[in-house]
């Protein structure tokens, strides 16, 4: 069985795209209230496994679970996916995705793309998204770029806009996919302290990140991804302070120091 208290679960996880065998048996556990961060070389298969969880992509073998619900498959293999459509969709509105790329309507105003998918997808009250959403546009820091549109705005403010976005579906966790890596250092810096701001407040977050100052200031666990496997896993202070593997050790030297 799996263990409720976890927003997401997955068990011996295998993914291929085409010959190329990119997860090859991982479990990892995001408890509720936790951070758990996926760090490792490009190419390990950290944004594949959050894609995974998300069920943007289809994995081949192992299971997923949503608070202790099994995700329910049809095929096999490369024919695999989610057999029950309504269970996706509700799946993934309670995970939502902030990508590297902010991915922003570019027609719409900030308030407009904040408030899009809880208006059209969940179906949810207009007046009372637009008072969550200038809530969560003040919470991040640009509550005075409502009006405003994408291209008026830095990366650093349009990768706020985002995170307000995820914020306002109301999930049940939030998944990073390099949120940073898109933005010059002192932009970075703005997103990192609403990362840790949200980690503060207990947010269930799984975050891919090449930043290992952030993934050790705000993890609860950090898991070290190698070539499609768990190398290394275990609270940040063990991982970056006492790293037992080679490869992760190599990994840190190589200018990847928390």
């Amino acid at each position: 069985m799996a263990d409720a208290e976890n927003v997401i679960e997955i068990r011996d996880l295998h993914k291929s795209f085409g010959a190329l065998e990119v997860l090859r048996g991982v479990d990892i556990a995001a408890p509720a209230g936790h951070v758990v961060s996926l760090i490792g070389s490009s190419g390990s298969g950290k944004s594949t496994l959050l894609r995974c969880a998300n069920l943007l992509e289809d994995s081949q073998q192992g299971e997923i679970y949503f608070c202790g619900e099994p995700v329910r498959w049809t095929g096999a293999g490369p024919a695999r996916q989610p057999a029950d459509r309504a269970q996706m969709i509700r799946i993934r509105t309670n995970l939502s995705m902030v990508f590297q790329q902010f991915n922003l309507w570019a027609h719409m105003t900030i308030l407009q793309n904040v408030m899009e998918a809880p208006v059209t997808v969940l179906k949810r009250d207009r007046a009372e998204v637009e008072q969550a959403a200038r809530a969560y546009l003040d919470k991040v820091g640009i509550g005075d770029k409502a009006d405003a549109y994408p291209a008026q705005l830095s990366g650093g403010q349009q990768q706020r806009a985002a995170i307000a976005r995820a914020l306002c579906m109301e999930p049940k966790a939030l998944l990073f996919d390099e949120p940073t890596s898109a933005l010059d250092p002192e932009l970075e810096q703005e997103v990192v302290r609403v990362i840790k701001a949200l980690a503060e407040e207990g947010r269930t977050m799984v975050l891919v990140t090449h930043d290992m100052k952030m993934a050790a200031d705000v993890s609860d666990h950090v898991v070290f991804l190698h070539q499609g496997r768990i190398e290394e896993e275990g609270p940040p202070d063990q991982l970056f302070g006492a790293p037992r593997s080679d490869r992760l050790r190599g990994f840190l030297s190589a200018g990847h120091a928390a």
